[in-house]
């Protein structure tokens, strides 16, 4: 079966990157193909997000467009995902804001721990699209732009061990995504960071290379990490969204006529998305203790926050060009706890 899916896979990416170079990507019915890549299992809020996009699409676009989602890292991983995207190759792709870190600097702020004082402010500054608008064209000269958000939860500790205080993480390896900034916080946790793909985890884990790692819940049972570990800690050092980012090129080929009804694909993907995620969590957690054997540990958050605060003075120096949206997020931060 593995070798099976290599194969489907090699097949796929192989049509894909032929169907970019040619600049075509044409079905032999004269439709144009439109591929998008994201890293989920099918029955992921963003893959249903995706299914709604693709529905919205081909309902109003159905005789020139046909949307293909493929999901699974089928395409290879976010970062070469990514790479396709650049060049044409596919059209779309779902990333985690660490990997559009290289292509600009401004995503770097979301791996900041403890950025957002809670959820609400979270999704308020999300779904200020005005705003964000000017973040998302940040990386139109590497040839992508993003064009909605997903909800990609709160991200927390879990490993072999319990975690209850800073002090559990200290000697442990735990797996971050490709970040800098992730790096930096997990090392100021006393633990070491070992940054790896997402798909190398469940393995990583299994034989003993990474003691545990930090995500939200849908990994303990999307990706069955809680077979491997036990123990999932709420210190909520990260909310981060995951991003919709498309071919820049293919965006400005568009009809302004087109370009609207994909502009509001994009913005119903989200909005199932987010109605999806938060009754996958609480499935999540119900799965993971019920047939894992997963324990939930509820920590004293501040213990762990006061652990990395400085990094935010840290980083801001290092990285100016975050100062703008942390000031933002900040304001955010205050007109919220103010009118609470």
């Amino acid at each position: 079966m593995k070798k099976f899916l290599k194969r489907l896979a090699a097949g796929v990416l192989a049509a894909a990157v032929a169907a970019g170079l040619s600049g075509c990507g044409m079905a032999t019915s004269g439709k144009r193909i439109i591929r998008i890549s994201h890293a989920q299992a099918e029955t992921h809020p963003e893959h249903l997000g995706l299914l709604a996009f693709k529905q919205y699409v081909e309902e109003r676009l159905g005789d020139k467009y046909e949307v293909q989602i493929f999901p699974n890292e089928i395409l290879g991983s976010a970062q070469k995902a990514i790479e396709l995207t650049q060049t044409g190759a596919i059209d779309f792709v779902v990333a985690g804001t660490a990997n559009l870190e290289t292509f600009a600097d401004v995503y770097e702020i979301f791996s900041m721990p403890y950025l957002f004082d809670s959820e609400e402010v979270y999704r308020s500054v999300m779904e200020d699209t005005d705003y964000m608008q000017n973040i998302y064209a940040s990386t139109d000269e590497a040839g992508f732009r993003v064009v909605t958000w997903y909800n990609a939860g709160t991200r927390n500790f879990y490993a072999k061990t319990p975690i209850r205080t800073p002090d559990d993480l200290k000697g442990k390896k735990i797996r971050v995504q490709q970040s800098p900034a992730s790096v930096a916080m997990v090392n100021s946790f006393g633990a070491a960071a070992a940054p790896m793909g997402f798909g190398d985890v469940y393995t990583a884990i299994q034989q003993g290379v990474i003691d545990g790692a930090e995500n939200n819940e849908l990994a303990l049972t999307n990706n069955k990490h809680g077979e491997v570990a036990k123990y999932y800690s709420y210190n909520k050092h990260q909310m981060v969204p995951d991003m919709l980012v498309g071919n820049l090129k293919f965006l400005n080929s568009l009809s302004p006529e087109e370009y609207e009804v994909f502009e509001e694909a994009a913005k119903r993907s989200t909005e199932v998305e987010l109605a999806e995620w938060d009754k996958s969590i609480e499935e999540a957690k119900e799965k993971a203790k019920t047939d894992m054997g997963v324990e939930f540990i509820d920590v004293d958050v501040e213990a762990f926050k006061e652990k990395v605060l400085p990094l935010h003075e840290k980083m801001l120096k290092e990285n100016p060009k975050i100062r703008d949206l942390y000031q933002h997020i900040q304001d955010e931060n205050e007109k919220i706890k103010g009118g609470q």
